[in-house]
């Protein structure tokens, strides 16, 4: 504004302005390319825009330059001085450095996970978990009040198959000649629970009418499951606020509540015998069944319900939703049918995540050496490690498809990059234990000692976690801190070749310190952030 009072801008309309990082660290900390978006608007060349723009812009303690580059960008590079005095503010923080406060302490839901408790947990749903999981602990440092919640399919027709399957492989446990349903579950576990149930219960469901020993073995089947499926998710690091079932929906009401509400409102329908959401009146390409002609609701009909209960129930003022890349074609009808519950779309988030593809020695592994069967997810945890898994699934984009190198991630070398970003914390630990061990207190150490390239280094990548903090959490996108964890660890390990910690110099070996622990803390922070954690030896 200052500019255009000025006379060196005309008067128009300014768009959102933002600073990034560049791509070359020899441009500068942050640059902005405001004068590139002024330049048409104004009329005027972006350089020469940019010339006017610097002359009012009061660098302050924290800027050494404002320089202009071509094509017209304005860069900014941080002066040594607020660089080195980083180093006591991140020590005076301690574990809370990298919070932050965009969330105001908005209620959001993150569902994640959530698969039928019909089997184990697999390689994909592993990419589920540890993304919802880091994603609600990125969240809750950028200051959300978050809620995390896993939704049990425990009604409706997989269900039903699954009682009737458990129940088939029970008789055949007995010696009775039966076959599974057409589209029951054929896994080995299948027979697995059966026979744990028949050395459990013995043969009493030969001896009551098979309805009522479907649903009863059906139920001891379905709490084994979900009692597998919690012990898998613990070994993993993942927890949850709260364990919704899709059968409370229909035992409390709310599921005939919300399909007369949609009926109310005319987005309701017969055809063909079914009972239909009539998309189609909210922008949609077509309607959608939400009661089949048998009379039994479809996962669309539960799930609306369900996120009645989400937005107008619980009220969350956001809510994220995790799923699996075959759900890709149920975003939009989704959210057109939370706009029929007058809840707000834009408050509902969808993260499509796409495939895992497990491979060893690069090779394709498709199938479990344990039990000919579907590689399960507690085999992966037992063979690499809860560590080398929460990095790994967490290593690309959600919309991206992953390999997941079960070799590389054993491996006790730096092409292991859990390896290398531990070794890391752990290297740091050790100079610390030798600092203790030879009486250095470095409590009144003075960072401004600490001005050369290699410190200055370190302490720009260590200043940047808050930025990452606040972009993983407006995107959504936590796999960046996998990136910022190698790129951390390389650049203390260079730190550490290029300058010697504790020397006879007393004063720089305080300050050093100071700055080793400070990366202690955002290297320990960012692997906590990922739900890892940080050992102090290797």
């Amino acid at each position: 504004m200052e500019a255009v009072e000025a006379g060196k801008l005309p008067e128009i309309e300014l768009p959102e302005i933002y600073l990034e990082r560049p791509q070359n660290p020899e441009h500068g900390d942050y640059a902005s390319g405001l004068s590139l978006k002024l330049a048409k608007p104004a009329k005027s060349r972006p350089m020469d825009i940019a010339e006017g723009i610097i002359s009012f812009i009061d660098p302050g303690d924290e800027i050494k330059s404002v320089v202009v580059a071509p094509p017209g960008f304005i860069n900014f590079t941080l002066s040594d001085k607020w660089l080195s005095s980083q180093v006591d503010e991140i020590l005076d923080a301690g574990e809370s450095f990298g919070d932050i406060r965009i969330g105001n302490n908005l209620r959001v839901q993150v569902e994640f996970v959530s698969i039928n408790p019909t089997g184990p947990l697999h390689a994909g749903h592993g990419r589920g978990a540890i993304l919802g999981s880091t994603l609600s602990n990125v969240l809750a440092s950028a200051g959300y009040n978050v809620e995390r919640e896993y939704y049990f399919n425990d009604a409706g027709t997989q269900m039903e198959l699954f009682n009737q399957t458990l129940f088939a492989r029970y008789l055949q446990h007995y010696g009775k000649n039966v076959e599974i349903p057409a589209d029951g579950y054929v896994g080995g576990y299948m027979v697995e629970l059966a026979e744990e149930i028949a050395g459990e219960e013995g043969d009493k469901f030969l001896k009551v009418p098979e309805k009522e020993a479907i649903l009863r073995i059906g139920k001891i089947g379905l709490e084994k499951i979900m009692a597998q499926i919690k012990e898998e998710l613990k070994m993993l690091r993942v927890d949850f606020d709260v364990w919704f079932t899709e059968k409370s929906l229909y035992d409390n009401g709310q599921f005939d509540k919300v399909m007369d509400m949609l009926d109310e409102k005319g987005y309701i329908g017969q055809k063909d015998g079914a009972t239909w959401f009539i998309s189609t009146a909210l922008g949609e390409d077509k309607d959608d069944v939400v009661i089949r002609s048998s009379g039994a609701p479809t996962y669309f009909a539960t799930d609306i319900a369900y996120h009645y209960n989400k937005f107008i129930e619980r009220k969350f003022d956001k809510v994220i939703d995790i799923w699996g890349a075959d759900h890709q074609g149920h975003v939009q009808r989704l959210k057109a049918a939370v706009d029929a519950l007058g809840g707000d779309p834009g408050k509902l988030e969808i993260i499509i995540h796409q495939l895992v593809t497990l491979k060893r020695d690069g090779e394709l592994v498709r199938i479990s050496k344990r039990s000919g069967d579907i590689i399960t997810l507690r085999e992966i945890i037992e063979e690499v490690g809860t560590d080398a898994c929460r990095f790994f699934f967490l290593a690309r984009s959600a919309n991206s498809q992953m390999d997941f190198d079960l070799e590389l991630a054993k491996r006790e070398s730096s092409e292991n990059p859990v390896y290398y970003v531990q070794y890391a914390h752990a290297r740091i630990a050790s100079i610390l234990r030798l600092a203790e061990e030879k009486g250095i207190d470095y409590s009144d150490g003075n960072v401004s000692l600490v001005t050369t390239e290699p410190e200055l280094t370190l302490i720009r990548k260590l200043v940047q976690l808050p930025e990452l903090v606040e972009m993983a959490a407006r995107n959504l996108e936590p796999h960046h801190l996998t990136y910022y964890a190698q790129d951390l660890a390389t650049v203390f390990h260079s730190f550490y070749k290029q300058c010697r910690v504790i020397s006879d110099d007393e004063e720089l070996t305080k300050a050093r310190l100071k700055l080793v622990e400070a990366a202690k803390i955002v290297l320990a922070k960012t692997l906590h952030l990922m739900g890892m954690t940080a050992p102090e030896s290797m």
